[in-house]
């Protein structure tokens, strides 16, 4: 049994881990510096209030973002649930295709992702966003989560079964409530990925009034230069919804993601 840290090994606990924190605090700071410069901190935020779009951007990207990650959720816990507690034939295979989609990246499919958005005259849809977007990020949740859900017990499984659910019921009255960590880890990358999206909406939703937070900062960009302090401003501003996700489902996340990877 380790005894109780001394005063000794706590402070020497503290300054490693702030050395540790520094360099990914430090950027963080500089973005926020940067927004005193120009025109003054008060001045910079209120141009990117009232000269941007940004309550529509704001809607525009919850639309696309809840949208994600209710695409995101359904598919990866059902998927989840029978990839790692059903028996069928294939699954295995169907494991592994599913999974090829972490090798590919988003603009690596720009030419069949635009053949079927035209195909299905979805531009200037959210629905043209959203299902690429969820496509995308399914592999890797779908990894974590298939991970998590192998470490609940069968005889758990078995035994709601015995009470009389069918597998739809297992999965609603047992699985889920067990996995709430893991949701939260669904909820806030699905969030993260569609939030920070730039490329997709640009270009499948040309509409100006259907632009996204991302698209914020190029009011303040030109071709012969840049407002870099209202465009930190900007920056910091479409951040604080990913900051305050993350510090509300923080625990969750944390204990999902580690099981998930671990398992």
């Amino acid at each position: 049994m380790f005894g109780r840290p001394t005063l000794t090994s706590r402070i020497t606990s503290q300054v490693i881990v702030t050395l540790i924190i520094i360099p990914f605090v430090l950027p963080l700071i500089a973005i926020v510096a940067k927004t005193f410069d120009g025109a003054g901190f008060v001045d910079n935020y209120l141009a990117v209030l009232t000269k941007t779009p940004l309550l529509q951007s704001l809607f525009n990207s919850a639309v696309i973002a809840a949208g994600v990650i209710v695409l995101v959720y359904v598919c990866t816990m059902l998927a989840g649930y029978a990839l790692s507690k059903m028996r069928f034939a294939g699954k295995t295979v169907i494991f592994n295709a599913i999974l090829v989609g972490l090798v590919l990246p988003t603009i690596a499919l720009i030419v069949p992702l635009f053949i079927f958005v035209s195909t299905f005259e979805l531009f200037n849809n959210y629905l043209a966003v959203i299902i690429p977007l969820a496509t995308t990020i399914i592999p890797f949740t779908l990894l974590l989560t298939r991970n998590y859900l192998i470490a609940i017990p069968d005889e758990v499984l078995e035994a709601a079964r015995i009470d009389g659910c069918n597998s739809f019921g297992v999965l609603i009255r047992v699985v889920l409530p067990l996995a709430k960590p893991i949701t939260a880890v669904l909820i806030v990358w699905a969030f993260l990925q569609s939030w920070n999206e730039f490329f997709l909406p640009l270009l499948f939703l040309p509409d100006p009034d259907l632009g996204t937070v991302t698209t914020i900062p190029l009011y303040f960009t030109s071709t012969y230069g840049s407002d870099q302090p209202k465009i930190f401003a900007a920056l910091v501003l479409i951040s604080l919804p990913i900051v305050i996700a993350y510090l509300a489902l923080q625990k969750f996340f944390e204990k999902g993601l580690s099981a998930g990877a671990i398992k």
